[in-house]
């Protein structure tokens, strides 16, 4: 360092504290625009092949870009594809990948498409969702083991161009196309950091965002990615997921300003809510089905009279006027009214009977099955950590004792509880479907034998399976409606699920973050909104 003489030191330690000022003066440095989201879930990945959870979506959809996305407002637009075109059949769709890079410089190509699809395909890779993509051509074949994934229909033309060939005609493709299951993955990252590529300082993205830092059960913090092809307009400088359950707590840390968005709160809580923080509490439709799967793969519940039993003595209207008080509606059907590209739902058979007639019914059900007073149907009811879950597991207890069940209450955090589901292990859980597309088919594919772990019960009858392959390869939207709708008629009338309500999304939203669009899939990408405290 060189030292100046005293007298040129003094003139230029002037200049310089003079200079300071007018620079602080008419060139504020901009403050670090911060998200503080209540995630309600600690993620179990970060890798899009290995997540199945709201909570996961919300991160994972941050950092990564599907061939098409979700806009502002929720609808279907166009993502890592700028354009494409479908043949005439419904069955060929092209895309132009647009120009655009990995957070990492390395251009997206259409191959990392083919890569991505592939592996998660890919038997070895084991991934649960994986059976959402049997829409493509060869995809199931691929998944079970019985073709190659060089079978997959989906190929890079040139590193523009990507071509996927469907086994039957989807109207949701699209919107199918903004679920993860069908992100990219950087196949220069994984093949050398294999299980690591998702690990902070590994993963790159192609999307708004790139990962800072996961602290298991304390946060994962997110931050813009430069590389963006869109980061002039992406706002939000850091997003901070935190993982907390406790919707009480949440709440507690909204109301000090400690978090900007609870994507969840208390039932219990919505008088108080409504009369003092009218502006922040949103409830809006949302399309899902909260419900109790039933493990048919075990006696006594692979008996129809016992699940029809339980069923039957669950008051739905009771709960949601008690319990919930939130607008969610019973539900008596598995796919939710509404649902693009179907008509009325096929309803449970008891739907128009009154809760007292329920109520015999069951109890001589259970008869009929061998349970009485002298030998009583014991059963364990799982639920995930929820001031919510909890009360209606209790209220559900206790109408089951009504008709002489005796219930054990289990619960557990939200990983390990879905965990547990898609093992097998349980009798009766809580679990809830968020459509991932607006499509009767997301939901009774649930159903499906082929499709693995996410049908929790394993329920498994022909005639529903056969009913479901036939609609996926039918073209008239009224004929294939018709199909599916039969093919729910038999589900509702074995009952493997029990549906309790159809959801509204539930949500805190400070006054400061803008942006924020009631969606049907309650959907709101960091990229498109902005703080301004």
């Amino acid at each position: 360092m060189k030292i100046m003489r005293k007298s040129r030191l003094c003139g230029a330690l002037a200049a310089a504290v003079l200079g300071i000022a007018l620079v602080t003066v008419s060139q504020p440095v901009a403050a670090e625009t911060v998200l503080r989201v209540g995630n309600m879930g600690e993620a179990a990945s970060l890798d899009p092949h290995y997540v199945s959870g709201t909570w996961e979506n919300r991160i994972v959809g941050d950092m990564f870009l599907g061939l098409t996305t979700e806009g502002p407002d929720g609808k279907t637009v166009a993502g890592a594809a700028e354009s494409w075109t479908i043949s005439d059949d419904g069955l060929v769709y092209s895309f132009k990948i647009r120009d655009h890079v990995w957070s990492d410089g390395t251009p997206v190509t259409a191959h990392d498409f083919v890569y991505a699809m592939r592996r998660i395909l890919h038997p070895e890779t084991a991934a649960e969702y994986a059976s959402l993509l049997y829409t493509v051509k060869n995809a199931e074949e691929v998944n079970t083991g019985k073709a190659k994934p060089e079978a997959l229909a989906v190929r890079a033309v040139d590193d523009r161009t990507l071509e996927i060939t469907l086994e039957g005609p989807a109207p949701f493709f699209l919107g199918q196309l903004t679920h993860y299951t069908a992100y990219p993955v950087p196949r220069h990252v994984v093949e050398e950091a294999g299980k690591e590529w998702s690990k902070p300082g590994t993963l790159v993205s192609n999307g708004a965002y790139m990962l800072a830092e996961w602290l298991p059960n304390t946060h994962v913090k997110l931050v813009k990615n430069p590389k963006f092809y869109d980061a002039a307009n992406v706002s939000i400088d850091t997003v901070i997921f935190y993982p907390q359950e406790d919707r009480t707590a949440v709440q507690k840390r909204f109301r000090a300003g400690e978090i900007d968005v609870a994507t969840d709160f208390a039932s219990d809580q919505i008088d108080w809510l409504k009369a003092n923080l009218p502006n922040e509490t949103r409830i809006a439709p949302y399309i899902g089905t909260y419900y109790y799967p039933i493990n048919t793969r075990k006696p006594p519940f692979d008996d129809k009279q016992v699940r029809l039993a339980l069923s039957m003595a669950i008051d739905r209207e009771t709960i949601m006027d008690k319990v919930m008080k939130t607008g969610e509606i019973p539900a008596y059907s598995f796919v939710p009214p509404g649902t693009l590209n179907y008509g009325e739902p096929s309803y449970a058979p008891f739907k128009g009977l009154s809760q007292e007639e329920r109520v015999m019914r069951a109890k001589g059900m259970l008869a009929n099955a061998g349970f009485g007073p002298d030998n009583p149907l014991k059963l364990q009811l799982r639920y995930n950590t929820s001031e919510n879950h909890k009360r209606i597991a209790v209220a559900v207890a206790s109408m089951w004792k009504k008709i002489g069940v005796q219930t054990e209450l289990f619960n557990t955090e939200v990983k390990v509880h879905y965990a547990d589901l898609k093992q097998g292990n349980f009798d009766v859980a809580r679990a809830g479907w968020i459509a991932d597309y607006n499509d009767p088919q997301n939901f009774l594919y649930l159903l499906e034998t082929r499709t693995g772990a996410h049908n929790y019960g394993g329920y498994s009858v022909k005639e529903f399976d056969d009913l479901m392959e036939k609609a996926s390869r039918t073209a008239d939207l009224d004929a294939r409606a018709k199909l599916m709708a039969e093919a729910e008629a038999i589900a509702m009338a074995d009952q493997p699920v029990m549906p309790i309500y159809y959801y509204v999304s539930k949500n805190l939203v400070a006054p400061h973050v803008k942006g924020w669009v009631d969606t049907i899939r309650d959907v709101h990408r960091t990229r498109y909104l902005k703080v301004e405290r």
